[in-house]
């Protein structure tokens, strides 16, 4: 016997839509001072009800993430700070290497959920990025948009949204030479930097598009410690170099 299904909840209703509309924030189609569409408009893709419209602009604005203007309409806010995270403070080496010390972490996991759960349109998407980036580091290009695209898509792919927001807030600090020649300061050269971080980047591709989770993980950890470990050693280095004067003042 079939079983009669039941209706959904109107309250129901309204958090897929406030997840479709947080969705569109989340990946740039919606950005900060964008207007949601009307309320009709809504009503008509959803295929709902305008009280549970009204019910979803209602529990975005109590999360912060839009606001409603009488008589024009509602408007997406910008993001607030994550965790307390100010990305216009990540400006010396040891906050870099902070930064980086909460996205092994962070991005490890998501590498590995993304081998796991990612759809055959989002490995195409880390393949395009991971493409677009390869071509850039030929061309000598700046590439800090081209790699922050890169771990965007990673973690789009874990199929979880805060992965994706924190590093979306986060912004281009997520990449360590957009604030540090990061090659410099490690005293490599710049053409076999970029080649061993491309090299990376492949490894934790293969493994996503294998569907292998750990090795995902592993390629993902490997690569960011690799550039926290070039940079922590560069410290110490400039740490060393700057007391040497000190200690000989005091000789003399």
């Amino acid at each position: 016997m079939t079983l009669p299904i039941a209706p959904r909840k109107p309250r129901n209703l309204a958090q897929l839509v406030v997840s479709q509309l947080s969705e569109h924030i989340q990946n740039g189609e919606l950005k900060p001072g964008d207007k949601l569409p009307t309320e009709t408009e809504i009503m008509v893709e959803q295929g709902v009800s305008r009280s549970v419209v009204r019910e979803a602009i209602s529990r975005m604005q109590a999360a912060g993430l839009v606001e409603t203007r009488h008589g024009i309409g509602t408007f997406v806010l910008a993001p607030p700070a994550v965790m307390g995270i100010d990305p216009g403070t990540v400006t010396t080496v040891r906050d870099v290497i902070a930064l980086l010390e909460l996205r092994i972490g962070l991005e490890t996991e998501a590498a590995g959920l993304a081998a796991a759960r990612r759809t055959e349109a989002q490995l195409q998407e880390v393949r395009a990025a991971l493409a677009a980036l390869q071509e850039g580091a030929r061309r000598g290009e700046d590439t800090v948009e081209l790699d922050q695209r890169f771990h965007l898509a990673i973690a789009q792919a874990s199929g979880n949204q805060y992965f994706h927001a924190i590093l979306q807030h986060l912004g281009a600090n997520i990449i360590p030479r957009a604030r540090i020649n990061s090659a410099r300061l490690a005293h490599a050269d710049p053409v076999a930097y970029m080649e061993q971080v491309g090299r990376e980047h492949e490894q934790i591709v293969d493994a996503i598009a294998r569907g292998d989770a750990e090795s995902a993980r592993a390629a993902m950890r490997l690569h960011i410690g690799n550039s926290r470990e070039r940079l922590r050693r560069a410290q110490e280095t400039l740490e060393a170099a700057q007391r040497e004067p000190a200690r000989s003042a005091q000789v003399v």
